[in-house]
């Protein structure tokens, strides 16, 4: 018999687990190291059994009770080749222990377990969306390709626009001139800094491109604009492919509210839970049980 059930909500940046009884009673959380696939699976295997250890600990549980523990995991990166067989092949102490990505579990919180659809706009961007209870993906291809409204996509049109400004190609502006500024003004500079940019590096650009789009900057404004269009689009599709809720999510996404329409805000639904929530429902708590949790 279950009587605890255990979330994992493995990132890029860290790794958050959270620990409940069978009535949805939060016993403890715990967080960890970054628990990408992209570090490697002993280490990516090594941060999931150091997470879980830490909650375990804090809620007091003993052997007998980590028996009768489910458990969910959702890992960024999954989708990678030979990641899911290779997570499933780890030991793990629970009664039974499954795996799907950080963006399934985050679209089953922001609804409570139910159907929904969430779009991510973050460094990169992607959406989520599950009907009927199946699950689909679009967009999220990967950047440069993909990604589009993304803080990564708002960084590179800056280094295109300050770019061009540099040679004269375009009228230099604020924003321009901020962005070139970080390599003192010297092409060199930049295009060594491009060789090695990776999407994260894109977009730490991206505050100076709100601050300055808000500031008027025209340039600025015209990529927070296009990236917009990009963002409602992404929303119409997620409608048009059956989802009847979609939440808006990830660290750029309270930025470009103000520069949707009305209209679009209008079908945005708030999350009902985060993607911890979303591992539990996908461990096997029951939907109704929902005391103590976020």
């Amino acid at each position: 018999m279950t009587r605890f059930f255990l979330g994992v909500d493995a990132g890029g940046s860290h790794c958050r687990s959270r620990l409940v009884d069978a009535n949805g009673r939060v016993l403890a959380e715990a967080q960890a190291g970054p628990g990408n696939a992209g570090l490697g699976l002993i280490a990516l295997h090594a941060t999931l059994r150091d997470v879980t250890d830490r909650v375990v600990r804090q809620a007091g549980l003993d052997a007998a009770d980590v028996a009768q523990t489910s458990a969910a995991m959702g890992v960024a990166g999954i989708s990678r080749s030979g990641v899911r067989a290779a997570l499933e092949g780890f030991a793990f102490p629970f009664a039974s222990t499954v795996f799907e990505s950080d963006a399934e579990i985050a679209n089953l919180g922001a609804h409570g377990g139910a159907d929904g659809a969430i779009l991510i706009i973050g460094t990169g961007s992607i959406a989520v969306v599950r009907v009927n209870g199946e699950t689909f993906r679009i967009g999220g291809y990967g950047f440069p390709i993909s990604d589009e409204g993304s803080g990564a996509a708002l960084g590179l049109s800056a280094m295109r626009h300050a770019m061009r400004a540099l040679d004269g190609r375009t009228r230099a502006t604020p924003l321009s001139a901020a962005v070139t500024e970080r390599f003192g003004h010297d092409t060199a500079r930049a295009i060594a800094w491009m060789d090695q940019a990776t999407p994260r590096d894109y977009g730490s650009f991206a505050p100076l491109v709100m601050a300055h789009a808000e500031a008027d900057d025209v340039i600025a404004r015209s990529i927070v604009e296009d990236a917009a269009g990009h963002i409602e689009r992404f929303i119409e599709t997620i409608f048009e492919r059956g989802a009847t809720r979609c939440a808006l999510l990830g660290g750029l996404s309270q930025a470009m509210r103000p520069w949707l329409r009305a209209r679009t805000v209008a079908r945005l639904s708030e999350p009902l839970g985060d993607a911890l929530d979303g591992a539990l429902y996908l461990a096997g708590l029951p939907v109704g049980a929902k005391e103590g949790m976020a």
